[in-house]
C-alpha cells in the first residue's frame, strides 16, 4: 500500500497566532507534525510514501530529504493553490492502486490509522472512504450524512448538521482521479468540494468511523493535541 501525504500548505492560522516555525515542523509531544504522520502511515502499512510540501519553506523539504525514514518517500516541492491541487499533484505515485490519503494536521492515538485501514478494505465495492468522527472542535467542519451500510448520500455546503464530520484521513481507489479534469474545469477551490463532487457523482464513497482526532490549525490547538494524547496514555 502507498500513502499520499497533503503538507503544502502555509499554515497560516499558526502565523497570525505568533508561531513562525511552518506548520509541518511544528512539534506535538516533541515531534514535528510531518514526522508523526510518515511514521503513522508507515505503521498502518504503507510501503511508500508521497508527501508535497510547499515551495514557501524549504526548510521542510531539507527536513524530509535528510531524515531517515522508514521507508521509501517520493517528496513533491510545489506551492499549490488548493489542498485538492495538491492531492492532484500526487496522482503519479498514487495511481496504481488503492492508497491510503492523509493531511499534515490530523492528530489521533497510535494504531488507528492502522484500525482505519483494515476496516476500509471491508468496504469491497468502494471507491473511497472516509475516516469520520463525531467531535467536533473545527471552524468550518465538512458534515456528511450516510445510509444505513454507512455510504455517503450527502456532504458538503448543503448539510447543516450531522452525526459525522471529516477527520482528515481517506482511504481511496484511484479511480476518483477520473474525476480531476472536470474538477478543474468546475474551477473548484479545495478537496472538500472534490469530494461533494464524488458524491454527487455516485462514487461509492463510504465513512468510517474513527472515534475522536484533533486538527491543529491555531496555536491552542497543540496543547489540546498534547493533552489529548497524554490522556490516552501517550507521551
Amino acid at each position: 500500500m502507498k500513502a499520499g501525504i497533503i503538507a503544502a500548505g502555509l499554515g497560516e492560522r499558526l502565523k497570525q497566532g505568533g508561531i513562525d516555525t511552518p506548520k509541518q515542523l511544528v512539534k506535538v509531544l516533541g515531534e514535528p507534525l510531518i514526522a508523526r504522520t510518515i511514521k503513522e502511515a508507515c505503521a498502518a502499512g504503507a510501503t511508500e510514501v508521497a508527501c508535497i510540501v510547499n515551495d514557501v519553506y524549504p526548510e521542510v523539504a531539507e527536513y524530509l530529504r535528510f531524515t531517515a525514514w522508514p521507508v521509501p518517500l517520493q517528496l513533491v516541492v510545489k506551492t499549490t493553490p488548493s489542498s485538492m491541487e495538491s492531492f492532484f499533484e500526487l496522482e503519479p505515485y498514487l495511481n496504481n492502486s488503492p492508497f491510503l490519503l492523509l493531511t499534515v494536521d490530523a492528530i489521533f492515538p497510535p494504531g488507528l490509522l492502522k484500525r482505519f485501514v483494515s476496516s476500509a478494505r471491508k468496504f469491497q465495492d468502494a471507491d473511497g472512504v472516509l475516516a469520520v468522527t463525531e467531535f467536533v472542535d473545527d471552524e468550518k467542519p465538512l458534515r456528511l450524512l450516510t445510509d444505513d451500510r454507512m455510504r455517503i448520500t450527502e456532504i458538503g455546503a448543503t448539510v447543516n448538521e450531522s452525526r459525522f464530520i471529516t477527520a482528515g484521513f481517506y482511504f481511496f481507489d484511484p479511480s476518483v482521479y477520473n474525476e480531476k479534469e472536470e474538477a478543474r474545469t468546475k474551477k473548484f477551490t479545495a478537496f472538500r468540494q472534490f469530494l461533494t463532487h464524488l458524491v454527487e457523482k455516485k462514487y461509492r464513497i463510504y465513512a468510517e468511523e474513527v472515534g475522536k482526532t484533533v486538527d491543529v490549525d491555531v496555536p491552542g490547538d497543540i496543547d489540546k493535541a498534547e493533552k489529548f494524547l497524554k490522556g490516552l496514555g501517550f507521551e
